[in-house]
């Protein structure tokens, strides 16, 4: 079938050997790649009630039927397991290069399962795996580890001297429940924990590389496409204003509309919002806009600090959900000191939002006694040496490790804790965007802000942030086309620009299926039954979808807004029938 290898290659660490299995095309047709393939395999592969942590959790690469072709955006990779951080679902994507070297192996997913009996890397190449002794390589940040994977490719394949590599950090090693799996140094699958999941096999790093190319239905098509798009982005004020500030400019849009999260969400806006939004970053740091492959949003900041005692530290960031979760929820002033937080997640291979949620959380325990820890609001050294005791599972860095649900129950702070189904929000307070309520409450994987991006249409005016009434058919929709990204691993900056013809001409180009709006949401629909299948057969309950009580209860000081618990119950039930899906919210039986 044209835009797939129609292989995924299965690896079992246990016995250092692999085998190769062919994909049916009704499958592909049914689920296309990424996401919807994904799920379709850890269904199949992985035992109902399996710890996540354990060598029978299957971890999973995928790329999508776009991957190597011009389309724009389509340089992402995505890796889906069983979460250790919320049980459920864990699926995570990243940008970068490493998408492009993984499709030239010749394989639409790669599926591990086992775990080997010393640190391992692994290179995947065509059609074969070598095994290697990660033991030099185990207790090294992710940049070194990076640097030397490459190094040793280049020195002894010379055939390809260029791979793309993926590897987990200190924190994946040490199974910290929220570790990443990063690539390209800033770029990482950096929620549920699939870092970890890593760790608990053994791998350090995957290293790929070939010269396979798969076969595209209309490959003239794809380029008209392509470049019709790229002259269409010149003009456009979206793509305009991330390539010119990126996605901290969300500071003060957030900021302005009182839903930035702040003081562990305690109120809606940062009083130093200056300090820290996308100003303040153009301003104090060398920044120069930086793009994934295949991308001309180049929404990326690569930064360098000019001054203070960070002086030349260098990232990609901080972005808006990293300057949320230090600037805002740990009140820090100062987008220098966000940077060096965000280089310590980076190096240490771990999430930045749970990080700085669980870093909030942290300080709320001290001051309220139910800790004995030095730590406090915008004490920033006392953080840093935090993700440092998280990371190193010292002290109560190994009650953090293992996640929110696990520490809030510790500390007895359950009512407090803000989380769902395991995993913290990103930064967009449903108090005052009350759709951002349903997309963290339904979210597969937990509080997650990007499998719909419902922020957009509730900011940009689209819907009123705070109708209720039939809010969930609108989300439905966007959740759906979404999800055909996810199918295709599409970045989601380009939602505007890629609307539901777009798409339909994007498939049809890719694999020649001809594919209507009603074919498309079908197919979204099946890939997100799926998904609720897994979850509901790991334990998931209608109280999952529900959000924090303290939204419930505690307005936002600023404007006085809040969303009820009636108002969640109107959003899920509205849902619920929108996706077809009985009043406990399973879906009709496969």
């Amino acid at each position: 079938m044209f835009g797939f290898y129609g292989k995924v290659l299965k690896i079992d660490l246990n016995k250092e050997a692999y085998d190769i299995e062919t994909i049916d095309d009704h499958i592909l047709k049914t689920f296309l790649g990424g996401r919807g393939l994904a799920t379709h395999l850890l269904l199949r592969h992985n035992l109902p009630g399996v710890d996540p942590l354990s060598p029978e959790n299957h971890l999973i690469f995928a790329v999508g039927p776009l991957t190597g072709s011009a389309i724009w955006g389509s340089c992402r990779h995505g890796v889906f397991t069983k979460s250790p951080q919320t049980g459920f679902f864990s699926e995570s994507y990243s940008g970068g290069t490493v998408a492009e070297y993984m499709n030239a192996t010749g394989f639409d997913a790669i599926v591990i399962h086992g775990a080997a009996k010393s640190p391992v890397w692994l290179e995947v190449c065509e059609e074969a795996v070598y095994f290697h002794s990660a033991e030099d390589l185990w207790g090294q940040e992710t940049f070194e580890t990076e640097d030397r994977v490459k190094a040793w490719i280049k020195e002894h394949r010379p055939e390809t001297k260029m791979s793309g590599v993926v590897c987990i950090g200190p924190a994946g090693e040490n199974q910290v429940s929220f570790a990443v799996v990063e690539n390209d140094y800033w770029r990482s699958a950096g929620r549920t924990g699939v870092g970890a999941v890593a760790g608990s096999k053994n791998i350090k790093a995957i290293a790929f590389w070939g010269n396979r190319k798969k076969e595209f239905a209309d490959v003239e098509l794809m380029k008209d496409f392509a470049k019709s798009m790229a002259q269409r982005s010149k003009e456009d004020a979206g793509v305009k204003a991330y390539k010119s500030m990126g996605t901290p400019m969300l500071v003060d849009i957030m900021n302005n509309a009182g839903g930035f999260p702040t003081r562990y969400w305690q109120k809606g806006r940062y009083e130093h919002s200056d300090k820290i939004n996308a100003g303040a970053l153009h301003e104090r740091c060398k920044v120069q806009p930086h793009a994934c492959l295949k991308c001309f949003m180049a929404c990326g900041r690569l930064s360098t600090i000019k001054e203070g005692r960070h002086k030349g530290l260098k990232i990609e960031g901080p972005e808006y959900e990293t300057i949320y979760a230090f600037g805002g929820l740990c009140e820090i002033d100062s987008i220098e000191e966000i940077a060096y937080l965000n280089d310590i997640c980076d190096r240490l291979g771990m999430d930045t939002i749970s990080g700085g949620n669980l870093a909030a959380l942290t300080i709320e325990a001290s001051r309220q006694g139910k800790i004995d820890y030095k730590i406090d609001y915008g004490k920033v050294d006392a953080i840093a040496e935090l993700l440092e005791d998280i990371a190193q599972r010292r002290g109560i860095g190994d009650t953090l490790a293992r996640g929110i649900k696990f520490t809030a129950k510790e500390w007895d702070m359950e009512d407090q804790a803000i989380h769902v189904k395991g995993l913290e929000p990103a930064g967009y307070d449903p108090r005052a965007l009350k759709g951002m309520g349903l997309a963290y409450g339904t979210s597969a994987r937990g509080a997650c802000h990007l499998r719909a991006t419902f922020y957009k249409p509730e900011l940009s005016g689209m819907i009123d942030p705070d109708r209720i009434e039939g809010k969930a058919k609108m989300f439905t929709e966007w959740e759906d086309r979404l999800t055909i990204f996810d199918a295709m691993i599409l970045c989601r900056f380009y939602r505007d620009l890629y609307q539901w013809d777009e798409l339909s001409t994007i498939i049809q180009a890719a694999s020649g299926m001809d594919l209507t709006v009603q074919s498309m949401r079908t197919v979204a629909a099946d890939v997100l039954n799926n998904i609720r299948r897994f979850n509901l057969r790991e334990g998931l309950t209608p109280e999952d979808d529900r959000i924090p009580r303290r939204f419930f209860k505690e307005a936002l000081p600023e404007t006085g807004k809040i969303i009820t618990e009636g108002q969640m119950k109107q959003l899920l039930n509205e849902y619920y029938r929108e996706r077809g899906w009985n009043e406990k919210g399973e879906p009709p039986k496969e």
